[in-house]
């Protein structure tokens, strides 16, 4: 008699237009997880410095598992739900590496622009021989000379991330 009962139920159930497999079942929350388009607010600190923030620029985007965000960001992320907050904190290993000492180079003023006039503290760009863009920060000006650090600004950094996930959907979606 039980099983007359139960056909009934899905006989009910088919008329309502519910399947019997998803009667009653809910479907699941995304998470972050690779193949997903992501956007999210920040705010970044460093050195208890904010240096960046999204609130001022609009939420940030990116699809999560392409390398697009610093790996030690992207790996916390990995499992936060719409409406999650955390912090995240990011070593320099994690993050935009380690300041390279080898980066820091001595070049003639000669090699600078001509209408650039070098002073501590500024940022120059230009490509190297290979045609990749680079960035360069005056360390010192030394007569006719120039120390640069070519480390990224953030090398050696330890990054504090205050993140809220905005949305998740498939990528591409």
């Amino acid at each position: 008699m039980a099983s007359s009962w139960r056909g009934v139920a899905i006989a009910v159930a088919l008329a309502a237009g519910v399947s019997p497999i998803s009667a009653g079942a809910e479907e699941a929350e995304p998470v972050i997880q690779d193949h997903m388009d992501i956007s999210l607010k920040y705010t970044l600190t460093v050195d208890g410095t904010v240096i960046d923030s999204a609130d001022e620029q609009g939420p940030f985007k990116y699809s999560h598992g392409k390398g697009q965000i610093i790996p030690g960001l992207e790996r916390q992320l990995a499992g936060l739900k719409v409406g999650d907050q955390r912090e995240v904190t990011v070593s320099p290993e994690e993050g935009y590496g380690a300041a390279d000492p080898e980066a820091i180079v001595e070049v003639g003023t000669a090699q600078l622009p001509k209408d650039v006039a070098p002073v501590p503290g500024m940022t120059l760009r230009g490509k190297n021989a290979d045609g990749r863009s680079f960035r360069a920060v005056v360390k010192e000006v030394k007569g006719d000379t120039v120390i640069l650090d070519l480390n990224h600004p953030l090398a050696g950094k330890t990054l504090v991330f205050k993140v809220q996930v905005l949305t998740i959907a498939p990528a591409g979606a």
